[in-house]
């Protein structure tokens, strides 16, 4: 999923992903602003952990409200501006997941993680009105179920493994239950992880599943539970719709902190220049007044050398004096100082603010370039390598054909009898293929007829049952007048 973060080319699905987000934003509208946030927690022993908190073993609480449904009480998230920042929040979240070794990994994840990007656009609509959109992208990496038999695993390790197999079997429920489309119940509250997927199951989403299976045919019985599963989840169908003024958008309510503090800095940008005018009136009585109080101030030191030896106290008479002595002007100045002051906090505040909102075409364009190369060079090669790779499949059929079809010239009949033999054996080999091939399809044939026929065998018991019901306790005569009646 991941890929190596060394070649470009060999990038997985997760980093491409966080390339193609801010690649679209770039090519937005002007108009059009946007904020992408980040979180990232775990499931583990059916306990909610922020991976991006201080403490990671703190239990967060699942909420739900009616306006924006399923969310974590006090989980974190972080506003980013481009792709290396949401690859940065994994990779620190990843560190922090919880793993351990068994006889199969010795680095296997005991729990679900899911990364969620939230990303929200403002726009102004036809109607003149601002509409803010809000969508969200989980990322989920569930942990793969487990057998006692082949991971050995005791004491924790078990415990972890029956929490993971117990939310899967109930996600696996979820699923059918979904698929059945019969069932007036689906059971979604029975694990944190269904709950926390609710919407991304059978809500207002688009999901796509990707399962892992083992090539090893000691798995086998493994590999065919992952295909009927990931094939029971294909069966979901959603109809996605547009979120438009989400109740829990963040971006509207930074577009409303920015616009109070632009008022503020207007209100004192005005208090500023009717202080600056007060200022330029008073120039000239300045001076003179800085004169008389230099002047006062050397009287004072003089009486402070009459009186040092006379009065302690004249010190203080003077730190009095002096700030008796502050005149208007120089009051004025230090007001002027902090307000300048308090009017760059708002600036600095409200610039923290708009840097957080991206807006679409204004230099996101170049810090999106590389992303924007990467993902065409990367489509460029899939396009060469599926090319490649039809062109090796067809050969590999002309050689294989050839190989078998050939007419070899030999020089004798050892020669002749030991190609021959070859040939023999390659046949055989592929016979014996096909032979296990049909095998395997027999076998599952076998299965789907045996549960056809249980299914039919259970139908007609209870068509029995029913008929059983019918003529011991209903009379013969109901039961005419009931059939009459089906008739009409």
């Amino acid at each position: 999923m991941s890929g190596a973060k060394t070649s470009p080319q060999a990038r997985g699905i997760i980093p491409n992903t966080f390339a193609h987000i801010f690649g679209h934003i770039a090519k937005a509208d002007e108009n059009q602003k946007f904020l992408v946030r980040a979180t990232y927690l775990e499931i583990y022993n059916e306990e909610v952990r922020d991976l991006l908190g201080k403490d990671q073993n703190t239990r967060l609480e699942v909420k739900e409200r009616p306006d924006i449904g399923v969310f974590v009480k006090d989980l974190s998230g972080y506003v980013v501006n481009n792709a290396d920042d949401l690859d940065r929040i994994m990779s620190l979240g990843n560190k922090n997941r919880v793993v351990g070794a068994t006889a199969m990994n010795v680095s296997s994840s005991r729990s679900h993680a899911i990364f969620t990007i939230t990303v929200e656009s403002s726009q102004i609509g036809e109607d003149g009105e601002q509409h803010v959109k809000m969508g969200k992208l989980h990322l989920v990496d569930l942990a793969g179920s487990e057998r006692q038999s082949k991971t050995k695993a005791t004491g924790q390790r078990l415990r972890e493994a029956t929490k993971i197999n117990l939310s899967l079997s109930t996600l696996g429920n979820v699923i059918s239950a979904l698929v059945d489309g019969q069932s007036s119940h689906v059971p979604y509250r029975n694990s944190k992880l269904t709950r926390l997927l609710q919407d991304s199951l059978g809500g207002n989403s688009k999901t796509l599943m990707c399962a892992n299976i083992s090539p090893a045919d000691l798995n086998y019985d493994e590999t065919i539970s992952t295909l009927r599963y990931a094939n029971r989840a294909k069966n979901i169908k959603n109809r996605a719709r547009i979120n438009e003024d989400p109740k829990d958008a963040l971006l509207r309510q930074f577009q409303v902190e920015i616009e109070q503090l632009r008022k503020q800095l207007e209100e004192n940008g005005a208090e500023l220049s009717e202080s600056e005018d007060e200022s330029e009136d008073s120039e000239e009585s300045r001076e003179t007044k800085r004169d008389k109080k230099a002047r006062r101030r050397r009287s004072l030191m003089l009486s402070v050398e009459e009186l040092e030896d006379r009065d302690t106290d004249s010190t203080e008479k003077i730190d009095k004096a002096e700030r008796d002595d502050k005149s208007p002007v120089d009051i004025d100045v230090i007001e002027l100082k902090k307000t300048q002051t308090e009017k760059e906090a708002l600036r600095e505040k409200m610039q923290n603010l708009q840097n957080k909102i991206l807006v679409g075409g204004e230099n996101l364009l170049e810090k999106a370039e590389a992303q924007e190369q990467l993902l065409a060079a990367a489509a460029v090669e899939l396009e060469q390598r599926k090319s490649r790779e039809e062109q090796l499949k067809k050969a590999i059929k002309a050689k294989e054909a050839e190989r078998i079809d050939i007419e070899e010239k030999y020089s004798s009949l050892q020669e002749e009898a030991a190609g021959k033999t070859k040939k023999l054996a390659r046949v055989y080999t592929m016979l014996m293929s096909v032979k296990a091939e049909l095998s395997d399809l027999q076998q599952e044939h076998q299965r789907e007829m045996e549960g056809l026929l249980e299914g039919v065998r259970g139908i007609g018991r209870e068509l029995q049952l029913q008929s059983l019901i019918i003529h011991q306790y209903i009379p013969v005569q109901y039961q005419v007048y009931v059939k009459r009646k089906i008739k009409i």
